[in-house]
C-alpha cells in the first residue's frame, strides 16, 4: 500500500511541472561553463585582452581551487558599471543576435563573471585611466555583497594601479561533488600552466606571469616584446624552437589567413602538440589534429608526433562560435577545403627542408679495418703498447636483420624473373608516364567549390573509417614490384616487412577518394570524333547477353530464365537516364553527353593514366540499374563507385605463346597482333602502377579498414633471420 502511495506521489510530481528557481538555474549554467579552474582561468585571460592589457600576471594556489588571481592593466571597470557587473548576460560585445557575425572579441555572453559568482567568491579590484581611486567590490550569486557582515555592498575605494584584478576564491566551495572529483592540486596547476602557455604564445605584444602562491620564482614568463619564436623558446623548449619551420597562407577563395609555425622531420615526440587559435580563440579541433598527423606521418618515424602552432583567421561572417558553452569549439565554411589547403602547403614546406638537409656519410670496403686511432686524434701518435691496445674498444657489431633496404632504386623482384620473348621493357604504348607522346592541354576554367553537404558528408565517412597503421604503411612504403598481374598483386615494402597488396582493390579505394577530393572539379578525356552512346551500350549489352548465355545451363536454354529479357529495352532505358542527368553529368562528373546521344568526353582522375576503353561500354551500361538517381547521397556514392570500378587496371591473362608456325598468314598475323596488343599493355600497366599509382598512394591514399583484405604480410625480415639461424 505504500509502495502505491510513493508511486502516486511521483506521478503527481511529473504531472505538475514547474519552474526551477533563478539560483538553481544560475548554478547549473556555472556548472556548464566552469567545469575546472582552467576554464576560469582561460576566461578571465580573454576578459583581460579584450580590455586591451598588455600585462597580465597570474596568482594561483591549490591548482586554482583555493586562489586564483589575475592582474591586468587594461582599460578597467567604470565605478557605476560595478552593479551589473556580474549579472548574467550582461556585455557590451553583443546587442543583437546579427553581431555573432562579426564577433572580434572572445567574450560575448556575458556569463564568464556571473558563473564564478555562483560558484566561488569573487572580489574585483578596478581602476580606469580617468578614476582617482580604485574601487574594490565583492559579489555572490551575481550580486555585490558586503566584505563582512554589517557592512555595505557597494564598493569600496581603496588604492590601485590602472586595470582589474580579480580574485577568485575557494572554488566550487557550494558544490563539493564538483570539488571532490579533482585529484591533484598539481594535475590542475599542469592544467593552468598549458592554458597560459597557449595565450602567451599567441597574444603577441602581451607580458605573461603566471605563478604558484608563495613561490619566488615564476611558471612561466614571457615579455611583451618577445617573437612568437621566442615566445616557444621560453615555454616549450631550445630543442623545439631551434627546429621550427613557418610559413603562412592566404586565401582570397576562401577568405582565410593562416600562420603556421611547425617542427621539421628533426623533432618529434610521442604525442602531438597542437596549439589551434581560430580567430584568436584558443579551441580544438580534432579534424585539424588528424589532418596534420597524417601528413606528418610521411616526414617522422613511425609513432612520431609534431609540434604545431597555428593561427588561422577566417571572416567573421563565414564562422560560427557560439556551439559550446565554454567556447572550446567552433565551426566554419568550407572545413574541408581549407584543412586540405593547410595540409598541403604544410607538405611541400618539409618536403622541401627534408632536400635542403646534408648528410656527411662515409663508405668501407669489405674487410677494411677501421683506425681507431683516427677516431681521437690526440692519441693518433700514441706509440702501440700493450696497454693501451687493450684500452681500444672494438667496434659495435651491426647485425643484418636490423639492415633494410632504404633506397627504392635498388635491385627489384622483376629484375629477378626470366626474360620473355615478347619483352615489356622494349615497348614503348600511349598513357606510359615516361612517353613523351601524351599531351595534356590545360583550360581555364575556374576551380568550383563543393559546398554539397553530402560530399561533405561522404569525406567523413571515408576518414572516419581510416585504418592508421595501414595509411601509414603506405604512405612509408617502398614499391618492390609486380608479382602477379592476372590477379594484381603488387609487393611492398614497408619497414622491415613486405607486404603482397591486391592493387586492383587499393585502386577501386583509391580512385573512389579521388572522385570525392576532386568533386566537380574532373580533369577531361575528349573523344574526337565523339563516340554514340547507344552503340557503346548495345555492346555492352551483347557482351552481357553472351555471358549470360555460357553461365546458363544448356538444358536449360529452352525456357525462359532470369537472363532472357529484352535487352533493347535495356539500352534504350540506360541511355534516357543518361541522357536525362546529361547536365548534372557534365557538371560534377565531366562526363558530358550531347543532346543527340554522343559521348563527347569522360572524367581523367589521373594524369599520366589512360583506362582500358574496352570497359566503357560495361561502365555505362552498370550506370543505369546501379546508380541509384533518386537520392542525392546514394547517387553520388553510387556513381563514384562504378567510376573507381572502371578506373582499376584490368586483370590481364597470362603471356600467350607463339603461334605455330604451320598455321595460315591471316590467322598467324592475327595473333602476332593480338600478342602485341597485349604486351604493349602489360608494359604500360606495368610502368603505370610503379611509377604513377604507387606513388600516388603514398601521397594521398586514406586506406580504409575494408583495404585489410587486400593487403598480406608474407615476411618479416627479423622474423626471416630467426629462421636461418637455426637452419
Amino acid at each position: 500500500m505504500e509502495l502505491l502511495e510513493d508511486l502516486s506521489y511521483m506521478a503527481q510530481k511529473w504531472r505538475d511541472p514547474r519552474p526551477l528557481d533563478v539560483n538553481v538555474v544560475n548554478k547549473i549554467a556555472a556548472g556548464e561553463i566552469i567545469v575546472a579552474p582552467v576554464h576560469a582561468l582561460k576566461e578571465l585571460i580573454e576578459n583581460a585582452v579584450d580590455a586591451g592589457s598588455t600585462s597580465l600576471e597570474i596568482l594561483v594556489k591549490d591548482g586554482g581551487l583555493k586562489l586564483l588571481q589575475i592582474t591586468d592593466n587594461g582599460h578597467g571597470i567604470n565605478r557605476d558599471d560595478l552593479p551589473i557587473l556580474c549579472e548574467r548576460f550582461t556585455t557590451s560585445k553583443l546587442k543583437v543576435f546579427e553581431d555573432l557575425t562579426s564577433i572580434g572579441t572572445y567574450g560575448f555572453r556575458g556569463e564568464a563573471l556571473a558563473s564564478i559568482s555562483h560558484i566561488a567568491h569573487l572580489t574585483v579590484t578596478t581602476k580606469t585611466k580617468d578614476s582617482n581611486c580604485a574601487w574594490r567590490a565583492h559579489f555572490s550569486d551575481g550580486k555585490l555583497v558586503p566584505s563582512k557582515p554589517g557592512q555595505s555592498a557597494d564598493p569600496k575605494a581603496t588604492a590601485g594601479r590602472q586595470g582589474t584584478q580579480i580574485t577568485v576564491e575557494d572554488l566550487f566551495y557550494n558544490v563539493p561533488t564538483r570539488r571532490r572529483s579533482f585529484r591533484s592540486a598539481s594535475e590542475e596547476y599542469a592544467k593552468v600552466l598549458d592554458i597560459v602557455g597557449r595565450y602567451a604564445v599567441h597574444c603577441s605584444g602581451v607580458a605573461f606571469s603566471c605563478k604558484k602562491h608563495g613561490d619566488s620564482t615564476t611558471g612561466i614568463a614571457t615579455p611583451a616584446n618577445a617573437t612568437i619564436i621566442d615566445r616557444i623558446r621560453l615555454i616549450h623548449g631550445s630543442p623545439i624552437a631551434n627546429e621550427l619551420v613557418e610559413l603562412s597562407i592566404e586565401d582570397e577563395t576562401y577568405c582565410f589567413k593562416v600562420q603556421v609555425f611547425t617542427s621539421n622531420a628533426n623533432y618529434h615526440v610521442k604525442r602531438t602538440t597542437l596549439l589551434l587559435f581560430i580567430n584568436h580563440r584558443a579551441v580544438e579541433s580534432s579534424s585539424i589534429k588528424k589532418a596534420l598527423e597524417q601528413t606528418y606521418s610521411a616526414f617522422l618515424p613511425k609513432g612520431g608526433r609534431p609540434f604545431i602552432y597555428l593561427s588561422l583567421d577566417i571572416e567573421p561572417s563565414r564562422i560560427d562560435v557560439n556551439v559550446h558553452p565554454t567556447k572550446r569549439e567552433v565551426n566554419f565554411l568550407h572545413e574541408d577545403e581549407i584543412i586540405e589547403r593547410i595540409c598541403d602547403e604544410v607538405r611541400v614546406k618539409l618536403a622541401g627542408v627534408d632536400r635542403s638537409r646534408t648528410f656527411m656519410t662515409q663508405s668501407l670496403l669489405p674487410g677494411a679495418r677501421v683506425s681507431l686511432t683516427a677516431a681521437n686524434p690526440e692519441k693518433e701518435n700514441e706509440p702501440s703498447t700493450p696497454a693501451n691496445s687493450r684500452e681500444k674498444r672494438q667496434p659495435q657489431k651491426t647485425y643484418e636483420n636490423n639492415l633494410v633496404r632504404t633506397d627504392a632504386k635498388l635491385r627489384k623482384i622483376t629484375s629477378m624473373l626470366p626474360p620473355s620473348d615478347l619483352d615489356p621493357s622494349s615497348t614503348k604504348c600511349p598513357g606510359d608516364p615516361t612517353n613523351d607522346d601524351m599531351e595534356y592541354e590545360y583550360s581555364d576554367r575556374e576551380h568550383t567549390l563543393c559546398r554539397l553537404t553530402t560530399i561533405k558528408e561522404l569525406r567523413a565517412e571515408v576518414r572516419e573509417n581510416m585504418h592508421n597503421e595501414l595509411t601509414e604503411t603506405f604512405a612509408r612504403h617502398t614499391f618492390v614490384g609486380i608479382v602477379d598481374e592476372r590477379k594484381r598483386i603488387a609487393a611492398i615494402q614497408g619497414g622491415v616487412k613486405l607486404f603482397l597488396v591486391d592493387y586492383g582493390m587499393v585502386c577501386n579505394e583509391y580512385f573512389y577518394q579521388v572522385g570525392l577530393t576532386d568533386f566537380a572539379n574532373f580533369g577531361v578525356i575528349q573523344f574526337n570524333p565523339p563516340l554514340q552512346l547507344r552503340d557503346l551500350l548495345q555492346i555492352a549489352a551483347q557482351h552481357e547477353k553472351e555471358l549470360a548465355a555460357k553461365e546458363c545451363p544448356p538444358d536449360a536454354m529452352t525456357v525462359d530464365t532470369e537472363f532472357d529479357f529484352n535487352w533493347h529495352e535495356v539500352v534504350a532505358l540506360v541511355e534516357q537516364q543518361l541522357l536525362s542527368h546529361r547536365e548534372m553529368l557534365h557538371e560534377y562528373f565531366s562526363l558530358q553527353i550531347s543532346p543527340t546521344g554522343e559521348l563527347l568526353s569522360i572524367p581523367l582522375l589521373m594524369k599520366g593514366y589512360m583506362p582500358s576503353l574496352a570497359k566503357l561500354p560495361r561502365f555505362l551500361l552498370r550506370c543505369g540499374p546501379n546508380v541509384n538517381w533518386m537520392s542525392e547521397k546514394e547517387c553520388f556514392r553510387t556513381f563514384l563507385t562504378e567510376l573507381a570500378a572502371f578506373y582499376v587496371p584490368e586483370s590481364l591473362p597470362l603471356k600467350p605463346s607463339l603461334p605455330a608456325a604451320g598455321a595460315e598468314g591471316s590467322s598467324r598475323e592475327r595473333e602476332d597482333s593480338s600478342l602485341q596488343d597485349i604486351a604493349a599493355r602489360r608494359a604500360q600497366l606495368s610502368r603505370v602502377v610503379e611509377n604513377v599509382m604507387f606513388p600516388a598512394f603514398r601521397a594521398r591514399l586514406v586506406a580504409t579498414r575494408g583495404l585489410l583484405r587486400g593487403v598480406v604480410e608474407v615476411a618479416n625480415l627479423k622474423g626471416l633471420y630467426r629462421v636461418f639461424e637455426r637452419c
